[in-house]
């Protein structure tokens, strides 16, 4: 079925199931663990497109659950990062087959890793008020040529939202809008790529179940974290991610 032997199948359904969890309790992560699991059971031509609709229909859950004015408010808020990401996930989405994945890995779990582990230092990086704009062009458009390459878009926005402190339910809203805006980017963009066709399709949808069953229960964890637990599990999960997609690049390079 797929292409892919059972216990593969079972084994994608757990972890999309598990991926789903973690983004209801802390707003993303979910192509991350999707995609650095993914890596080590299929092909990545397989991987990424089996991550596209569950990341799609989890995102329109959590950037409408305190309903759509909230939503437009941050889609406002944050245009400029919006913009970027939306444009550069179609620049490099054409790249995803050519550039060895090792090297994207790579580049993107080794500062993530350094920024979380200075954060619980308790030597917080707060960005300076004159400089927020271009930092958050700036973290759009990483996340946006990740995003077409690899699939995971989201770590230069939680890095710059943490940089700026906002309270945790807007975090979590505009993680929702703009991995939402990506997700329907990149959803297009692998329709044209022929990443997502009629092969991979039906394995997509098929695990959209899973994610939403997850994140129903990773939202009742989330309501019930503070502030301070939510951002220090929040850096906690960056530094996990960082690390394992470290090994996933270090890997990937040694075959």
């Amino acid at each position: 079925m797929f292409g892919l032997e059972p216990w593969q199948i079972v084994a994608a359904f757990g972890i999309t199931a598990f991926a789903g969890f973690v983004k209801g309790a802390l707003g993303f992560a979910m192509p991350m663990i999707m995609m650095s699991a993914f890596g080590s059971i299929m092909p990545a031509t397989v991987a990424l497109p089996a991550m596209i609709l569950p990341t799609l229909i989890t995102n329109v859950q959590q950037a409408f659950r305190e309903g759509r004015g909230a939503a437009v408010g941050s889609i406002r808020k944050f245009r400029l990062h919006i913009a970027m990401v939306a444009i550069f996930i179609c620049v490099s989405a054409g790249f995803a087959a050519l550039i060895p994945q090792w090297i994207m890995y790579g580049l993107l779990g080794l500062p993530i890793t350094a920024f979380a582990i200075w954060q619980l230092s308790g030597r917080p990086l707060v960005l300076n008020l004159r400089h927020r704009r271009r930092a958050e062009g700036i973290s759009g458009v990483i996340g946006g040529l990740y995003g077409g390459i690899s699939g995971i878009w989201g770590p230069p926005l939680i890095v710059y939202l943490l940089s700026i402190g906002i309270d945790k339910r807007e975090q979590v809203r505009v993680q929702g809008v703009v991995f939402l805006i990506g997700a329907v980017v990149l959803t297009a963009a692998h329709l044209v790529s022929g990443l997502l066709n009629v092969q991979t399709l039906p394995l997509s949808l098929m695990l959209c179940l899973p994610a939403l069953m997850g994140m129903k229960s990773g939202f009742a964890l989330q309501d019930r974290l503070d502030v301070g637990q939510f951002r220090r599990w929040t850096l906690v999960l960056l530094i996990l991610t960082g690390l394992n997609l470290v090994r996933r690049a270090a890997e990937l390079w040694s075959l």
